[in-house]
């Protein structure tokens, strides 16, 4: 990925919300891009967290100190236990409000 500095100088795409433009958001997201998505609560910025160059792209997008941690959006329980470490209290949480609009703050998986 180029110089996560020259996020501004990248054209703005408009994608449909249908199959299509769904799909180019993956693959943007694939090739590194960032792409900004809504939630339930606010437009966030999005990129593959397995990828520096990308996690490092919100970052200079932001302008956020690296000591100020992203938020990881994940698909499911599973994915979200595989990242991070589930107390009893966060597992009970995840079970009578995923899916739905929880945010669950927990330490990361090792």
């Amino acid at each position: 990925m180029d110089d996560p500095g020259s996020i501004a100088d990248r054209p703005t795409l408009r994608l449909a919300p249908d199959a299509d433009g769904i799909g180019e958001a993956a693959r943007l997201l694939g090739a590194g891009r960032l792409v900004a998505i809504p939630t339930e609560t606010v437009y966030g910025l999005a990129a593959d967290a397995s990828e520096p160059s990308a996690v490092a792209a919100i970052y200079a997008a932001k302008e956020r100190p690296r000591f100020n941690p992203l938020i990881a959006h994940l698909p499911d329980e599973a994915a979200a236990r595989h990242e991070g470490i589930f107390d009893e209290t966060a597992a009970a949480l995840a079970k009578a409000f995923w899916p739905g609009p929880l945010t669950l703050v927990v330490p990361a998986a090792p």
